[in-house]
């Protein structure tokens, strides 16, 4: 596990660009398991953003794929970037990042609904519920097919104050599909809501920061958009 430090340089040096990367290891989304790339930096630096300061923080990034949003948060200053990813064929390029980075980057090859987050930072960082919240960050472009049981285990993390929530308060920016973030969102009486948005909406403040267009994405995903979203929980 890294030591808390602070970052002397936080740009990444010359890399191949994602597309090189893709091209390199042969690399296609495979439909079966949701997979849509996002090659803009300049949207994955966005989606960045929406953590806020990430200088010096710990940070945990599911399902990086080709590792574009990985470059964004390196970037921005992350000292300890945690990625579990549990499709093989990325870890090489995931592996090359890490060297550009080196002491900063941990790769998990792995499946991100059996990982226990609550081992996988140090206990140092840990604050209490009603302080301001860790600096821990989770961030990620989730596949469809993962995206509503994760966030429903988050949810209930959240509640019992356990997985990545054993160190309080800890912060999530999460994209999602069109039909996920309508019922995270959800008001009262909206035909979207479901048990998703009064689960959500009851155990933390729920906030849509913008949307990327399918477009944006390789290969262009079914649904017509995707939406960033913020979850954050106030003290009570």
């Amino acid at each position: 596990m890294a030591a808390s430090r602070k970052v002397a340089s936080f740009r990444l040096p010359p890399l191949p660009t994602i597309r090189e990367i893709i091209k390199l290891y042969n690399l296609r989304a495979e439909r079966q398991l949701s997979q849509n790339f996002l090659l803009d930096l300049r949207l994955t630096d966005k989606i960045t953003r929406q953590a806020g300061n990430l200088k010096n923080a710990f940070v945990c990034e599911v399902g990086p794929g080709p590792g574009g949003l990985t470059r964004s948060i390196l970037n921005a200053g992350a000292a300890d970037l945690l990625i579990v990813e549990k499709d093989k064929r990325f870890i090489p390029g995931l592996e090359l990042l890490s060297e550009a980075a080196p002491g900063r980057v941990r790769i998990v090859h792995g499946d991100i609904l059996n990982y226990r987050m609550d081992q996988g930072f140090p206990n140092h960082i840990a604050k209490k519920w009603e302080d301001d919240p860790p600096d821990l960050h989770i961030i990620g472009n989730l596949p469809f097919s993962v995206s509503t049981p994760l966030i429903i285990k988050w949810l209930e993390q959240m509640a019992n104050r356990s997985g990545p929530f054993a160190f309080g308060r800890t912060r999530l920016t999460l994209t999602f599909q069109k039909e996920v973030a309508e019922r995270l969102t959800a008001s009262t009486g909206s035909r979207q809501r479901s048990r998703l948005s009064v689960m959500a909406q009851y155990l933390s403040t729920v906030k849509n920061c913008f949307t990327i267009p399918g477009r944006a994405f390789v290969p262009k995903p079914d649904h017509t958009s995707v939406f960033t979203i913020r979850l954050f929980q106030d003290v009570a």
